[in-house]
């Protein structure tokens, strides 16, 4: 059914142990950094809509509530390229050593190597960033092609279906922008960019490969990740009912936040080591299909800009300081 082990990748989990503590802080923070906030908010609105009527004052707990959620996610959105650095691209490092057979040093020393090698690579967040954004969208084409062959055959009732299917294999590909920063980091190569243009032809190459288990972890992950949020539910409920004004509509966003910060702190990093057995496993000793290169500088922008960074030259197109174009 699929094509990597569940042992192997809870045994490569438990060997970057610092780096799953790093990651449940952080998630974990965030969540709890929304909740805080968002409850001051709402304290907030409640006190100043006491000099109202009852009416008011549970609508302005409500208002102040909402703002306090949407400050906080402002903030992190802007703090979301030095999350990709640190915590998501050092982990990719350390799993990338850890599959080549590589010693790893223990406790707090493996971030701070996992941060070296990273640094070695991407001298800014801010080129990680937008290499991975790239990425993305070269992903999503290769995606989009995939549901461009499902949708012309011969299957009864697939039109019904595509705008289901559609959505989940945009699910599914989340996993694989990481896999191509893996290869990018293994290659070990001065020119990033020209590296990440190899592995999006070779995960080209092999979209049925790679799309099939990364659907199998999807259901896997985003299964569990539902259950967890059925479970917490009702707490959450409880807690926000505590807040004034009565914030019941927190408890939902609560709980999603809870399930969102077990799946991107301990069941992303799995689906991760997954998805890296997968591609290097698949793609060992390929070479670069011409065709595959030229259909998606055919059909990506993205893709064109990712070699246009190879070939353009200049400091603005090198993801690593004194890296050749």
């Amino acid at each position: 059914m699929w094509d990597f082990s569940t042992v192997r990748a809870l045994a490569m989990m438990g060997r970057t142990m610092p780096f799953i503590v790093l990651r449940a802080a952080v998630y974990f923070g965030i969540a709890v950094g929304y909740v805080l906030v968002t409850g001051v908010g709402a304290g907030i609105g409640y006190g100043l809509g006491s000099f109202s009527d009852e009416g008011f004052q549970e609508s302005s707990s409500l208002w102040g509530g909402a703002i306090g959620f949407s400050v906080f996610g402002v903030v992190m959105y802007w703090l979301r390229e030095y999350t990709l650095y640190i915590v998501k691209a050092g982990h990719i490092a350390v799993l990338v050593e850890l599959i080549d057979g590589k010693q790893l040093p223990e406790g707090r020393g493996q971030i701070s190597h996992a941060t070296t090698v990273v640094r070695e690579r991407f001298v800014q967040a801010s080129a990680l960033f937008a290499l991975d954004q790239l990425v993305k969208g070269v992903i999503h084409t290769i995606t989009g092609l995939a549901r461009g062959i499902l949708s012309i055959l011969p299957l009864p009732g697939v039109r019904q279906i595509m705008s289901l299917l559609q959505a989940f294999l945009r699910i599914a590909v989340g996993f694989v922008d990481e896999v191509i920063l893996a290869h990018a980091i293994r290659a070990r190569s001065t020119d990033t960019w020209r590296s990440a243009r190899e592995a999006l032809v070779l995960y080209g190459q092999n979209w049925k490969t790679m799309l099939k288990n990364a659907a199998w972890l999807t259901l896997f992950v985003y299964g569990l990740s539902f259950a967890v949020f059925l479970v917490v539910l009702a707490p959450a409920a409880a807690f926000a009912y505590m807040l004034p004004g009565a914030w019941t509509a927190g408890g939902f966003v609560f709980a999603l936040l809870f399930a969102w910060s077990v799946k991107a702190a301990f069941l992303e990093p799995f689906a991760i080591a997954c998805m890296m057995q997968v591609y290097f496993r698949t793609t060992e000793g390929q070479q670069i299909d011409p065709e595959w290169d030229a259909r998606l500088e055919q059909m990506s922008s993205h893709f064109r800009k990712i070699k246009s960074r190879i070939l353009g030259g200049g400091t603005a197109g090198k993801a690593h300081s004194g890296a050749p174009a």
